[in-house]
């Protein structure tokens, strides 16, 4: 996968506590980490699922950082005793294993989002140190309670949520609500909330209404206290597609959701989806491969992958996808029913009569088998069973809330090439709001219907004319220091470094630096890179390398090792020095002792 410098990859914090059930809090930590740094413009950063994929695994980190796509890896590990913390964390050049930068924390629980926003800074600056610009926020992490307990339940509850299935799901909401409990005002415990009854609604672990309707009213709840909160508007748009028959609605939630954080890798798949859905492939793989980039071993990322490729009438490319997926997860129902209709759009009937007959009942549901095993007849020409499933269909089919069964009822029809019932049975189930439509109407498998004039006007009626947002502007970026002010600073930067000799000092940093040349760390790392052309480490390294040259030629230092001198000069690593010697001289510092 390809990589630029500006990757990073935060895998799970090692819960070193004496009790091992301190790991939700290890890896609450590590989330934290994640989101601040996904707030960075220009910083691409893998999301929790594809992160969290090599928790507990022994994998070479290079070739880690190139299954990610990343430059970067950050460790780490997490030690809580009573009410002390100590986090530890380290960055990792994954290309040359070379560890650029390390430090430890000891710090009070009390001061958690304090500790979260001071690392994720911290973090941040090493690696616009090392790889060059891009601007930092004043903060990264926000207070979300006042209460500990409050957000010790949320981390609690999140880490069952993330282990998705229903048992873990329902402990995750009743520990949500104790967050709920003690802070009523805890927006992430009430979108919390509205994730886990989404689940059990689209997993149909819990009667599709009750679910539905609880996750609605935990969201409005969330959108009341954080509007501009981009899980609360990925929300909106689930719920506006799911319950509401609303596209439209859908949409611009959707979008609104990656407005406010583009590295959503959700609200990314979900758009997506919907420019599928319309029919808009050039747009729809833009958003697919942003989420590709951010969430690349994500099995729902990757459905949509394969979704994407049905879409296109590529069903092998697909049907090898969805096979990976349900060897991941054998129990992913869209997975299998996407396999299902790839199988008949290649004529593999006998196949699909084979599976669909091996499958558990709580895998498959009734309403699919039936719809399934109908076309499977209709398309095989078999018409006493085409004929016997059809009577079955459209029995069911009247039930006002048996949306699958008026989905499949539709491709029927279109698969008999009977237009005409087909859209006389679309305009009578229109008006029941089904979801399920917005899914079949454009689906391959009614392909049949696309020359009938009646198409073209419901397709409009179905799904309204989208309005894609406007690319942002590709001009260049304002400088942030104009150009006679950006000679003025590089001449006193170079002046200060000739007189004063700050790179002698090993904690210096762009911060601190900025502080002594009274600049702020956004300006210099934009003089750095667009004035001087080096980013800090390798701007204030050559001064070090040069120091050091001066040094072990000197007689008087004979007796000082090459290390030593190294130290003299700034390095407060023999890895480092080596590696940024060489770098710059192309030879070891042994040999360029031996040239002198």
């Amino acid at each position: 996968m390809a990589m630029t410098n500006h990757t990073i990859a935060v895998l799970p914090f090692h819960n070193i506590s004496s009790n091992p059930e301190n790991e939700y809090f290890s890896d609450g930590i590590t989330e934290e980490i994640i989101n601040a740094l996904a707030g960075i413009e220009n910083l691409k950063v893998t999301s929790r699922t594809s992160s969290f994929f090599y928790k507990n695994k022994k994998i070479p980190l290079k070739q880690l950082a190139n299954e990610l796509g990343v430059a970067v890896i950050l460790e780490g590990s997490v030690r809580r005793s009573g009410d002390m913390v100590r986090i530890t964390a380290q960055l990792i050049q994954a290309e040359e294993d070379f560890h650029f930068w390390s430090d430890t924390w000891d710090r009070k629980l009390e001061n958690i989002f304090e500790i979260q926003d001071e690392i994720s800074l911290l973090i941040a600056d090493k690696l616009r140190e090392q790889f060059g610009h891009f601007e930092i926020q004043e903060h990264l992490v926000q207070k979300q309670t006042e209460s500990l307990d409050a957000y010790e339940y949320s981390l609690r509850a999140r880490y069952h949520f993330n282990k998705w299935n229903p048992e873990d799901v329902r402990q995750a909401i009743e520990l949500y609500k104790q967050a709920i409990a003690i802070d009523p005002n805890h927006t992430e415990s009430y979108l919390g909330l509205a994730d886990a009854y989404g689940f059990l609604a689209t997993t149909k672990f819990l009667p599709h209404e009750e679910a539905w309707q609880l996750a609605s009213e935990y969201t409005q709840k969330a959108l009341s206290l954080n509007p501009e909160n981009a899980g609360v508007h990925y929300q909106l748009g689930n719920l506006a597609f799911f319950t509401a028959f609303d596209y439209q609605k859908a949409f611009k939630h959707a979008v609104k959701s990656i407005s406010l954080k583009q590295s959503h890798p959700e609200a990314q798949q979900f758009t997506a989806f919907l420019y599928m859905l319309s029919g808009m492939m050039t747009e729809a793989k833009k958003h697919l491969d942003l989420a590709l980039s951010i969430d690349p071993l994500s099995q729902e990322t990757q459905f949509y992958k394969s979704y994407f490729h049905y879409r296109l009438n590529e069903y092998d490319k697909a049907l090898d996808i969805l096979n990976d997926c349900l060897r991941h997860n054998p129990k992913n129902i869209p997975a299998y029913v996407t396999r299902f209709y790839c199988l008949l759009k290649m004529e593999r009937y006998d196949e699909v009569l084979h599976y669909i007959d091996q499958m558990p009942e709580e895998i498959i549901v009734e309403g699919d088998k039936i719809g399934i095993l109908t076309l499977t007849y209709i398309l095989k020409g078999d018409k006493p069973n085409a004929h016997q499933y059809l009577e079955i269909l459209q029995s069911r089919s009247q039930t006002p809330t048996a949306f699958q069964e008026h989905a499949y009822l539709f491709l029927a029809y279109a698969n008999l090439k009977d237009a005409d019932r087909a859209f006389e049975w679309l305009e009578e189930v229109l008006n029941l709001n089904s979801s399920i439509l917005l899914l079949a109407y454009t689906d391959p498998l009614c392909d049949t219907l696309h020359d009938d004039k009646r198409y073209s006007k419901y397709k409009s009626a179905i799904y309204g004319k989208l309005v894609t947002p406007k690319a942002k502007s590709l001009k260049k970026k304002t400088a942030l220091v104009d150009e006679e002010a950006a000679r003025v600073y590089t001449k006193h930067l170079l002046q200060f470094l000739k007189e004063e000799m700050p790179y002698l000092n090993p904690t210096l940093s762009l911060r601190s630096l900025a502080q002594l040349v009274q600049i702020h760390p956004n300006q210099l790392s934009w003089i750095l890179n667009q004035s001087i052309g080096k980013n800090f480490n390798t701007f204030i390294n050559h001064y070090r390398i040069e120091h050091f040259k001066s040094l072990v030629v000197d007689p008087a230092n004979s007796h000082i090792s090459l290390i030593g001198l190294a130290f003299e000069s700034g390095f407060n690593s023999k890895t480092v020095f080596n590696t940024y010697f060489k770098k710059e001289t192309g030879i070891t510092p042994k040999e360029y002792l031996k040239n002198q």
